[in-house]
């Protein structure tokens, strides 16, 4: 499992495992989780980096649509993962 590391604007280094990425109408979106192995926190980002920036920039899916929509694709993509919100 792909182990990255974010920096929030606030300051500090948080560390996520990538469990999945999907691109969906041209936006990637990755689920993440906070835990390497067992059941742990996990989130729902979005690529929000424009064109020229150098380094991707996610934001936390928080729209109720958006975030159904995408669990539902990678629940399809991971026949084992039930994400609860």
């Amino acid at each position: 499992m792909e182990k990255i590391t974010f920096t929030p604007q606030e300051g500090g280094a948080v560390e996520f495992y990538i469990l999945e990425q999907t691109m969906i109408g041209g936006v990637n979106y990755l689920l993440v989780t906070d835990s390497a192995e067992g059941d742990g926190e996990a989130l729902i980002l979005c690529d929000v980096s424009a064109a020229e920036d150098a380094e991707a920039v996610y934001e936390i899916v928080e729209d109720d649509e958006t975030l159904n929509a995408v669990a539902a694709v990678f629940e399809k993509i991971m026949d084992d993962v039930d994400i609860i919100q």
